[in-house]
């Protein structure tokens, strides 16, 4: 008797090895699960990256408003009638200005040596 509950034991173990450990085991597909899940949030990061880029693009290509945007914060450009002022923190740098600055008005009163 106690042969035939040794044997009937062992079958159980060895019935559930590949349940666990084998090729389609549950430690497997949870390992799997987990790389899908994994995979999914990269890729939604990735569509709402895409979508951003898609619609700065959409921006550039058909409003002047995002070129003006670019151009003002990225290469320091300013328009004609424009005064520009940059604030700046104790350890920054100015930004590097890619148009001139205006001259300087001259009031009508200093003109003629009038204060």
């Amino acid at each position: 008797m106690r042969i035939i509950t040794l044997a009937l034991a062992a079958l159980l173990l060895l019935i559930q090895y590949p349940l666990w450990l084998g090729k389609g085991g549950w430690l497997t597909v949870a390992d799997l699960e987990a790389q899908v899940a994994a995979t999914h949030a990269h890729t939604e990061q990735l569509k709402a990256r895409n979508a951003k880029l898609e619609s700065e693009v959409r921006d550039l290509k058909d409003g002047l408003g995002a070129v003006e945007e670019r151009a003002r914060y990225d290469l320091g450009m300013i328009k004609s009638n424009e005064i520009f002022v940059q604030v700046l923190r104790k350890d920054e740098k100015p930004a590097v200005m890619m148009t001139e600055p205006p001259p300087p008005r001259v009031k009508k009163g200093a003109q003629k040596g009038e204060h």
